[in-house]
């Protein structure tokens, strides 16, 4: 027999890895009348939030669309609003991952940061690469289609060489050359802010994903949000394609 705990939530069932689309806080800036950068600055604490509520729930992986490969086109201010305060999370947040035990990963086309920027990335992976409670994965300067044409690209040189041979490839050979290939696949994708669409969004590791869609804007989600997501996913049934 199941049985819930007080949120409604079946502990033994929870996602393993849950993905989210962090969308609306410009939207939220905006509605409050202040700039776009107040809006990723509450953003962050929603992270902050979230990340707990997931360690505390028992999550295996936690990814986090955090910068896609468009937001380049985004105003250069808010783009080096939100370079700085990705730097700025990055040294704050350090002591809590180690405190709570999680790793971190960044995926993503990191060649695009500053060099400053991708020497604090390495150094907060490298100090956490020994907490084994919670991966908490970061996309940034990420793109879905990016991440295939890179496995391919990686692919092609292994054929290329003479080191593989067309007929050898596979989905699951392809799926080893994506980002997340060390990770399980997300059981559950969010998105805040009530669009429905993935934008882009890990289009390879989501394909039997469970979507949840939520009209709140994302620098006002908590953990009650976190936990609809969740029971909202546990009365789904999944299928992977059979009956």
């Amino acid at each position: 027999m199941t049985e819930l705990d007080g949120a409604g939530i079946d502990s033994a069932v929870v996602p393993a890895h849950i993905a989210i689309i962090m969308d609306g806080n410009n939207r939220w800036a905006k509605k409050k009348h202040l700039p776009s950068i107040a809006g990723h600055t509450a953003g962050a604490s929603a992270v902050r939030r979230v990340v707990e509520a997931a360690a505390k729930r028992g999550i295996q992986v936690l990814t986090l669309f955090a910068f896609s490969s468009e937001n380049w086109k985004r105003p250069k201010l808010e783009v080096d609003g939100l370079m700085a305060l990705f730097m700025r999370s990055l040294k704050k947040e350090l002591k809590r991952l180690n405190q709570y035990k999680i790793r971190l990963q960044v995926v993503g086309d990191l060649s695009g940061f500053s060099e400053g920027l991708r020497k604090q990335i390495k150094s907060v992976e490298a100090s956490t690469e020994q907490n084994d409670h919670m991966t908490l994965v970061i996309a940034a300067n990420y793109g879905g289609r990016w991440d295939i044409t890179q496995a391919v690209k990686n692919i092609s040189n292994l054929v290329a060489k003479g080191e593989l041979a067309p007929d050898d490839i596979d989905e699951t050979l392809l799926g080893q050359h994506m980002q997340l290939a060390d990770l399980p696949a997300p059981d559950l994708l969010i998105r805040t802010s009530g669009e429905e669409r993935i934008s882009n969004f890990l289009l390879w590791q989501t394909a039997y994903s469970e979507f949840v869609f939520l009209p709140v804007l994302w620098p006002d989600f908590d953990q009650q949000h976190f936990e609809e997501a969740i029971q909202t996913f546990q009365n789904r049934q999944r299928r992977y394609g059979g009956r």
